[in-house]
């Protein structure tokens, strides 16, 4: 069983681990120095069980607000599931019927004929009011 140094709070202690632990126990260290060095500098020196004991409240604290944000964004994923879950359920919609009017052949060519007219009307009349 391998045995670590960590220092908390300026307090140096060797702990025993699994094998291959050693990364998580310096990790979960580290964060228990922070907490406890910033106990140190608001209140200054204490004694070490009272050090670690406030530590560790802290910290417990502060991954119980964790556990339960967590929790609240499980309990919306799962209600997002279910709502996918719901729609995924249903039959597709019936298409809708669009008409789209259509105009007829006939009718165009005949507007282009006198558009036609039209425009040959004003030329012809422009030739008049020129010359």
């Amino acid at each position: 069983m391998p045995e670590v140094q960590i220092s908390i709070g300026g307090r140096d202690f060797t702990v025993a681990c699994q094998d291959g632990e050693e990364q998580y126990l310096q990790s979960a260290a580290a964060m228990l120095d922070r907490e406890a060095r910033g106990l140190v500098s608001q209140i200054g020196r204490m004694p070490e069980t009272r050090m670690l004991l406030m530590a560790g409240l802290m910290l417990a604290d502060r991954t119980a607000a964790y556990e339960e944000r967590a929790a609240a964004a499980e309990q919306r994923v799962a209600q997002q599931q279910r709502q996918i879950d719901d729609l995924q359920g249903r039959p597709a919609p019936e298409p809708e019927r669009v008409e789209v009017p259509v105009v007829p052949t006939a009718l165009t060519d005949s507007l282009a004929e006198i558009a036609a007219r039209a425009e040959a009307l004003a030329a012809l009349a422009e030739e008049k009011t020129a010359g």
